[in-house]
């Protein structure tokens, strides 16, 4: 088949080498603009981008869907099907009708759970147990369309986003080569999305990884390990008002112990241990403004706090 492919992210790139590498005839990749990034705003390519044109793929990059140039552009390739995966924008109804299959979406979660932007980031965050990618045939909704196969992963009990985003890049792209010929056969089934169980998975705001350590200890410990490696976590300090102290998301572990939330209850020679809303959590690093990550114990020592006295200081 002539396959035109859309995505922009890491996430994307994986199907997209993976249809390269099986020799399938990608006629065109569309992917986001240019983005200033870093401190000096110099703009960076998409992933998918760097990876097109190191493989002599023709891109196109257009600031708008909605004004003709990408369909008509689409229509001069005279694709079979359009793969999506992680593009980041809705494709309108006319580049959908395009390709002669129209186009299928492999999207990183068991619809109809986390349809939107942050699939991955939101399960691991909300304490899903598992999550998956699923091939849907697509539509002019946001996530909406019929699902042709779904593949389920366990999320592992200290897996973070981008460790399972990992993971589900390579089950997707997997799930992609060995449907596109039942897909070219028409031996694929759509199977309309249930009404029941839809949640959406909005963009993250840095506002999220604010920590409450009055919320049980097992839902912070989800928060840190799905709000990687953006925002990560912070809480408000009451050491020193007015700072935000950062959480590292590595060796972090679970308590039982009791006591008023953002208390320090313990310090051993790798971590402290702060009350939270329902048990406690171990931290082994923190980072203060300014300041390289450093041991936990260390911070507090630095500042004269101990056991029984508050290290977070509540909203």
């Amino acid at each position: 088949m002539r396959i035109v492919f859309f995505g922009s992210p890491p996430f994307a790139v994986t199907a997209l080498a993976a249809l390269v590498a099986a020799g399938h005839d990608v006629v065109g990749v569309v992917t986001q603009p240019d983005k200033p990034a870093g401190r000096g705003n110099q703009l960076k390519p998409p992933a998918v981008k760097v990876f097109a044109e190191s493989t002599g793929l023709d891109v196109l990059q257009p600031a708008k869907v909605r004004d003709g140039t990408l369909a008509q552009w689409l229509r001069d390739r005279q694709p079979d099907l359009g793969v999506v995966a992680a593009y980041g924008r809705i494709l309108t109804q006319e580049v959908l009708d395009v390709p002669t299959l129209g186009c299928v979406n492999l999207h990183a979660s068991l619809l109809p759970r986390w349809r939107g932007a942050s699939p991955i980031a939101r399960a691991i965050a909300a304490g899903d147990s598992e999550s998956g990618v699923c091939l849907m045939q697509m539509d002019a909704g946001l996530d909406t369309g019929a699902v042709l196969d779904r593949v389920v992963l366990a999320i592992g009990a200290d897996e973070t986003t981008p460790q399972l985003e990992e993971r589900l890049a390579n089950a997707g792209a997997q799930l992609l080569l060995q449907r596109l010929g039942d897909l070219q056969a028409g031996r694929l089934v759509a199977v309309p999305q249930p009404a029941e169980g839809v949640t959406f998975a909005p963009p993250i705001d840095k506002a999220e990884g604010l920590l409450d350590f009055s919320r049980p200890a097992q839902q912070l410990h989800a928060q840190l390990r799905g709000l990687q490696p953006w925002p990560g976590g912070a809480f408000a300090s009451d050491p020193a008002p007015g700072e935000q102290w950062k959480v590292a998301v590595e060796d972090l572990q679970l308590g039982e112990h009791k006591a008023e939330p953002g208390t320090i209850v313990a310090i051993d020679r790798q971590r402290i241990w702060v009350a939270c809303g329902v048990g406690s959590l171990g931290l082994a690093w923190l980072q203060r403004p300014g300041k390289n990550r450093t041991p936990a114990p260390d911070v507090v020592r630095g500042v004269r706090r101990g056991v029984g006295e508050r290290l977070w200081q509540a909203s």
